[in-house]
């Protein structure tokens, strides 16, 4: 449905949403059967049984979509309309406060020779020693060219750079080669307006690169998704919502933070996220509760350890369930195949649990039996109108 007509029909209510997203849940079969169809989730295959599934694509079919994109299309947003940045995601989920003036940066601490990048991710070095480079780089390097530089730590081995000042373009290419065993590669302007936003990026690639030439195995850094703060609809104006995020990773924080919601400080693991849903369960209307593990599995290609954390989400399913939500969703933004170690165009498992369901007759939460789902295949983007008529959040169209 055209989002103008969409928001002529919300009405605000009390009743309560939950956007449950496994991301990167879906797999590809190894020995016969994919990750989900792997693992044991009878709490889920009962609320299968008694509701109704389908398939979706995150963007449309054949096409691989990336975790921001991904994402969008849940909350409700054409992801081929409002393209975002990477950066400004990450900045916005640390903390960062953007302004006009800021281009935004995603980095790795990355490790290389003489010659190439030997590792991108500088071993997943801890958080801590992430924290105390940053302070090192700030310290050594407050401004380039006029243009302020603001450094925040991330997890592990990301970080966020702020470029602030007049001028700036972030139509840049990323400054990483994206495969070890590459020669490191500068930021490439896209479009003339953004020549001297390169240039500043390279400056400061290789002033870092001096600051940390005696740090191992942090030696260089990788920048990449270069944007500027989008114009976007938040979901209160666009679908009468008081939305909240439960969500650890910085990216997805700040992709909740740009539509609107709250963000809510949780703990790493299931049980703490469902523990934050209860706490403040009293104080919105619609909850995106984020696991992040299956994807990071599914990306390290450990089959067994994506299967264990589906099983850990389907042991929290009736802790969710005490809280009686109108409307739960779960879903995926992509696919991760452990198969494929990376993200995947295959469709994503969808599951609407509400009390005014016309049940399908699929009993197994799984990619192969959800082809058989009432939902049948559909865009994500699609999904929230499902979840707003099924929480009576939606007046009639016409008389």
């Amino acid at each position: 449905m055209h989002p103008e007509i969409l928001k002529t029909l919300v009405t605000k209510t009390d009743s309560k949403m939950i956007l449950l997203v496994m991301d990167g849940l879906g797999g590809l079969p190894v020995n016969g059967k994919t990750e989900v169809e792997a693992a044991q989730t009878p709490n889920l295959d009962r609320l299968v049984a008694e509701n109704v599934c389908g398939l979706t694509d995150s963007i449309d079919r054949g096409i691989t979509a990336g975790s921001g994109p991904g994402h969008l299309g849940l909350f409700g947003y054409d992801p081929t309309e409002y393209e975002i940045g990477r950066g400004v995601l990450e900045a916005l989920g640390v903390g960062l406060e953007m302004t006009p003036l800021d281009v935004a940066a995603r980095g790795n601490f990355a490790t290389r020779n003489e010659t190439a990048i030997t590792d991108r991710r500088a071993g997943r070095i801890p958080t801590e020693l992430n924290k105390k480079l940053c302070a090192k780089i700030a310290d050594a390097i407050p401004e380039i060219d006029g243009v302020k530089i603001i450094i925040h730590s991330g997890m592990e081995h990301r970080f966020v750079v702020l470029f602030r000042g007049e001028g700036l373009d972030g139509r840049i290419a990323d400054a990483d080669p994206q495969t070890p065993g590459l020669p490191p590669k500068l930021a490439q302007a896209l479009a003339p307006e953004a020549e001297r936003t390169a240039e500043i990026a390279n400056t400061f690639i290789r002033k870092v690169e001096e600051v940390l030439k005696d740090e191992h195995p942090a030696n260089t850094i990788l920048l990449r998704g270069f944007a500027k703060y989008p114009d976007i609809p938040n979901m209160e104006e666009r679908f009468a919502l008081t939305p909240a995020a439960i969500a650890t990773y910085p990216m997805y924080r700040g992709l909740a933070k740009l539509v609107g919601m709250t963000l809510l400080d949780t703990g790493t693991t299931v049980a703490d996220e469902v523990e934050t849903l209860k706490e403040h369960w009293e104080s919105f209307d619609y909850f995106f509760l984020h696991v992040k593990k299956t994807d990071s599995y599914g990306e390290d290609g450990n089959f067994e350890k994506k299967v264990a954390v589906i099983e850990e989400v389907d042991r929290a399913i009736p802790e969710i369930l005490s809280m009686k939500p109108d409307v739960l969703v779960v879903t995926a933004d992509h696919s991760t195949p452990a198969l494929l170690k990376s993200h995947s165009w295959h469709p994503n498992p969808y599951l609407l649990v509400n009390r005014y369901i016309r049940p399908d007759e699929v009993t197994r939460f799984s990619e192969r039996a959800f082809v058989h789902g009432g939902l049948g295949r559909f865009l994500a983007k699609d999904g929230i109108a499902l979840m707003l008529a099924h929480a009576q959040k939606l007046k009639k169209f016409g008389a």
